[in-house]
């Protein structure tokens, strides 16, 4: 399966029309799942910025897509309220699959702080519109113990 659509930047895909290892995996990568294009956009332009590879995906499903098509980024960025499926569905289909159960998320959305909000394993939740230096702050923590 081809799964270009998620990309931002340069990504080579390897021979299968996955990613290849030396660019879907790494410390440096993060994808950035979110519906609103503007802000997707803006949000990948600022990590490519501060050095981050990025692939990104507008909901849940392309955003397993990806993690399917070989993509292992070093966080996951991920907004709850989308549409196709939503950042709960993400996350149980994330949590579902060995392969990528255990990479770190990072819920990004308009509608914290929540404390009904029950997403088991969530490294942190950042409330929008981001503080972008503090979330490139967390994201070089969480990148750092990966």
């Amino acid at each position: 399966m081809k799964v270009s659509w998620c990309f931002v930047g340069a990504f080579p895909l390897g021979a299968e029309g996955g990613f290849s290892a030396a660019v879907g995996e790494g410390r440096d990568t993060v994808l950035v799942v979110e519906d609103d294009d503007d802000l997707r956009e803006a949000t990948a332009e600022i990590l490519m910025h501060a050095g981050y590879r990025v692939a990104t995906a507008p909901n849940g499903a392309r955003a397993l897509d990806c993690l399917r098509g070989g993509l292992r980024p070093a966080v996951i960025l991920l907004d709850l309220m989308m549409p196709v499926l939503s950042g709960r569905g993400f996350r149980a289909g994330q949590l579902a699959d060995p392969a990528f159960a255990d990479i770190p998320v990072v819920v990004v959305s308009a509608i914290l702080p929540a404390p009904d909000l029950d997403l088991p394993g969530i490294a942190a939740m950042v409330a929008k519109p981001p503080d972008i230096d503090a979330l490139l702050s967390l994201l070089h923590e969480i990148c750092q113990r990966v």
